[in-house]
């Protein structure tokens, strides 16, 4: 600590550490003009930087250079059951790594607070329509997951810092901004700004409370756990301001789906977004909680609101005590972290978004940043031709676009009460007018928080939405993660038999292609009334504006506007059922049993030889302890622009015959049980044959006889030219040890951030990846695996090179940060092509974890050479 700025804090018995102070010693009056985020990171310089860097470190920030890293200390790390689970596999298999070469594996802890919320497990098996529906899914998710929840319990015992929040409670962000984040800690006496890193994109949800919380990969947050900084370069901090306000009528999602658009199109990727103005104050942290929760669809790392009243009145709503509202009020107001004190702070770059030009909008088909207003569903070819959707379903057949499901889930939006109060009143409307939702339509309604429960009852609502269908299902991330559970098997065959266009619509903020459900061929995010609404009228080929969804008994038509409720009436609900005792009725006990951890357990973990959900990891064996030579590589696959993660490692449904299925059913599992991609992540052997198994992957060096690019999960081997599955592909270069490439687009890695998007093309053989350009965080995923991630110069890709497959690839070079490398191409003709590109080991930190191998390679060398020294 630097304790030349440690000062008491006004009115209360703590400290804090003035970054103003050290600021303007270094530059009189550079303090003004500082945003919030880089205040934020010079409070954490000054407290907990090495002394012998801090001048340098802060003179980053106050000059805004990026030629050096400086180390950032996050002061939690959150995470759900599958990315945490496999980082706490990691970690076990690790203390297994340390034991064998003499280490002491109980040594091997978490030193920051880690925080795993058991929310990614629960599958929708049983909808809304049925009353017992959270009961009966609650059981099979224990059933399924049984080898994982017993790994997650001896975790709990096993390591020191680790809460678990068990099932069935909430969605870890909504959890977060609602109760675990205190926006200011305390510690040792010490009053200092609430950071943390998550593992999972959408932890910049908390940062509407002006928390600095930003979504790492399951490695990065190793790294994390384990004390080590995150060091990092001066992110480029981009101010949004906002202007006007939101017409009748419009929601937080309509914003955020526009907003998705717009900052797309301004290329935020990587970037700290700060929203301000007008626009900005106007909203409560409900709505600024759904802007900030996308961040990862428009790319940004970070979106920060400031403190102010409106962060005092969320913080009160939801069952904080008086005396950590007044620290938080107390805290910000003195150390510059108060809305009213960042008037003058400067941009390098400063965007404005004007909110009442907001129309209601949906996004998709296919991606969360494809604005899809609903005044123009018909334009668009999405809506039309109701007359002949209609005479099918008079014949008893599914009508075309049929909407399968229509689910209310995601902490998106159920973390907003004004979003929920709307879907409810809006089917109070509904069942007034006597409408109903289509029978085929699977409904669900899943929030995040138990607290959502307690308030729709207090409103009213709860009942109203059941009779639509909209029973709850479970307190967990379902829908929006791809667990949505089995079709009615009738449904599902009529689909498959007919090839039945048929959709999802939910209320999430991820809609890609194959993520959903297997047989929803697109999916549509919207708003949740709008859910409601498409629950009604059954298909996307509905224009929701204009077309009856019913009629009353005189035969007039019933539209939404007839249905949907005035602003008027939703704030009058929200201030009277919403209540602080609400969220302390849920929080109090369930965060006793968290801390509560039982009798301790064996350092070490006893794997079950059988399980295909836990296993002990690979990193150090075979090929994965060798060196990684960049030589001869061969490419696995050729891809094109917007790679996410769900094409290269699914999340959904493992269906019997893919790879995975196939190997579950070897090793006995039933079908019923397969459960999904994500929850058998702790298996390597299970989770490595998800590697690019989307049934949407379009491998360029897999064509038609026409030349099309064909569709599948499918790879081209080399030099014989046999196309295969990519499972068999992968298993066939393995047993050669051939080291692999792969070559790749624009925005490659975009989505959720899952490390084993990075472990599987690792354990496959992948030593390098091109690309256009790279998103943050599967950039930083590869590094922690010792994948080399290389981009192309400006103009230069794989359409000008002509790449085909056939090729073998060197890549020489000094890996330094942002180096230019040559990639060598040799042709199967015998030319050689030599090409400069970039290397994307954007700091010295990378470079290290590159160079050792891999976050837990690089840990487990520092650690017995630390043991040995001492």
């Amino acid at each position: 600590m630097n304790t030349a700025y440690r000062k008491p804090l006004p009115g209360t018995s703590l400290d804090w550490f003035d970054a103003r102070e050290a600021v303007e010693a270094i530059r009189p009056g550079a303090w003004a003009g500082l945003p919030y985020t880089s205040r934020v990171l010079a409070e954490n310089l000054v407290r907990r930087c090495d002394p012998a860097i801090l001048e340098d470190s802060l003179r980053q920030l106050v000059e805004r250079r990026r030629d050096r890293d400086f180390p950032w200390y996050p002061a939690r790390v959150v995470c759900h059951d599958i990315l945490g689970q496999t980082a706490l596999v990691d970690l076990a298999g690790l203390r297994d790594a340390i034991a064998a070469q003499g280490g002491d594996p109980a040594q091997v802890n978490p030193v920051v607070p880690v925080q795993l919320i058991v929310d990614h497990s629960l599958a929708v098996e049983c909808g809304g329509h049925d009353p017992d529906a959270f009961r009966k899914n609650r059981e099979i998710e224990d059933r399924r997951n049984e080898d994982r929840f017993h790994f997650i319990d001896w975790t709990r015992r096993a390591f020191r810092n680790v809460d678990v929040i068990p099932p069935g409670n909430g969605i870890m962000h909504q959890i977060n901004l609602e109760k675990m984040s205190p926006v200011v800690c305390v510690q040792d006496g010490v009053a200092f700004p609430d950071t943390c890193v998550g593992t999972d994109s959408h932890t910049p949800h908390v940062d509407a409370l002006g928390v600095i919380a930003i979504g790492v990969g399951g490695l990065e947050a190793e790294n994390v756990m384990l004390g080590r900084a995150s060091w990092m370069r001066l992110p480029e901090i981009v101010g949004v301001e906002l202007t006007g306000r939101p017409r009748p009528g419009i929601t937080a999602t309509d914003i955020v789906l526009s907003l998705t658009e717009f900052l797309r199109k301004q290329k935020v990727v990587g970037a700290y977004l700060e929203f301000h103005g007008e626009g900005a104050a106007a909203l409560g942290v409900g709505d600024r909680a759904t802007i900030s929760n996308m961040a990862p669809e428009y790319g940004a790392t970070a979106a920060m609101f400031f403190i102010d009243d409106n962060t005092l009145d969320y913080l009160r709503l939801t069952g904080r005590s008086d005396g950590q509202v007044s620290l938080v009020e107390t805290y910000a107001k003195t150390a510059g972290l108060w809305a009213g004190d960042l008037e003058h702070a400067q941009y390098e770059r400063c965007l404005q978004f004007d909110l009442s030009s907001v129309e209601r909008t949906m996004a998709g088909p296919s991606n969360p940043h494809a604005k899809l207003p609903v005044a123009e569903l018909s334009a668009r070819g999405i809506a039309g031709n109701l007359a002949a959707v209609r005479a099918q379903e008079a014949q008893g057949l599914l009508p075309d676009g049929a909407v399968i499901i229509a689910a209310i889930t995601s902490c998106t939006n159920t973390s907003n009460p004004r979003n929920v109060i709307a879907a409810g009143l809006l089917a109070r409307n509904a069942n007034r007018a006597g409408l109903t939702r289509k029978p085929w339509v699977k409904t669900s309604l899943a929030p995040g928080s138990r607290a959502v429960a307690l308030y729709l009852e207090e409103a009213g609502l709860k009942p109203e939405l059941e009779r639509l269908g909209f029973g709850i299902v479970g307190f967990a991330c379902t829908t929006c993660n791809g667990m949505s559970g089995a079709l009615d098997p009738r449904i599902q065959q009529e689909i498959i038999d007919r090839d039945l266009y048929a959709v999802a619509v939910l209320s999430g903020n991820r809609n890609f292609d194959g993520r959903i459900h297997p047989y929803a061929r697109q999916a549509f995010l919207a708003s949740p009334p709008l859910v409601v609404a498409y629950a009604i009228a059954g298909t996307i080929r509905f224009d929701i504006e204009k077309d009856a969804l019913g009629h009353d008994p005189d035969g007039k038509p019933i539209t939404l506007k007839d249905l949907w409720p005035s602003d008027e009436e939703i704030d009058a609900l929200v201030k009277s059922a919403v209540k602080p005792e609400h969220f302390r009725q849920v929080y109090e006990p369930m965060f006793r049993i968290a801390v509560d951890s039982g009798p301790q357990v064996s350092p070490l973990y006893d794997w079950r030889p059988r399980s295909t959900y836990i296993r002990r990891p690979p990193y150090w064996e075979g090929a994965l302890a060798g060196e990684r030579t960049l030589r001869g590589m061969r490419p696995l696959a050729i891809l094109g622009d917007n790679i996410t993660t769900d094409h290269i490692s699914p999340s959904n449904a493992i269906l019997p015959d893919s790879a995975a299925g196939e190997y579950l059913a070897s090793m006995g599992l039933p079908e019923e049980d397969f459960n999904s991609y994500a929850t058998h992540r702790g298996d390597h052997l299970t989770a490595q044959r998800a590697t690019f198994a989307n049934p949407k992957l379009f491998n360029e060096m897999v064509r038609n006889p026409d030349g099309s690019v064909r569709q599948g999960s499918l790879a081209r081997v080399e030099p014989e030219g046999e196309v295969m599955r990519m499972w068999e592909a992968i298993e066939t270069y393995m047993q050669r040890r051939q080291p692999l490439i792969i070559i790749a687009g624009k925005d490659y890695g975009q989505g959720s951030s899952r490390d084993w998007a990075a472990k599987g093309v690792r354990l496959a053989g992948v030593e390098a990846i091109v690309a256009e350009g790279f998103e943050r965080i599967h950039r930083t995923n590869l590094i922690g695996m010792g994948v080399l991630p290389l981009e192309f110069k400006p103009g230069t890709d794989r359409h000008t090179l002509a790449l085909d497959g056939t090729e073998t690839y060197d890549v020489v070079g000094e890996r330094t940060p942002g180096a230019e490398l040559t990639l060598v191409v040799h042709r199967r003709s015998g030319e050689t092509v030599e090409v400069p590109v970039t290397c994307r080991l954007d700091s010295d930190e990378e470079v290290s974890i590159y160079e050792a191998g891999g976050v837990l390679q690089r840990f487990a060398q520092d650690f017995l050479e630390a043991n040995r020294a001492s």
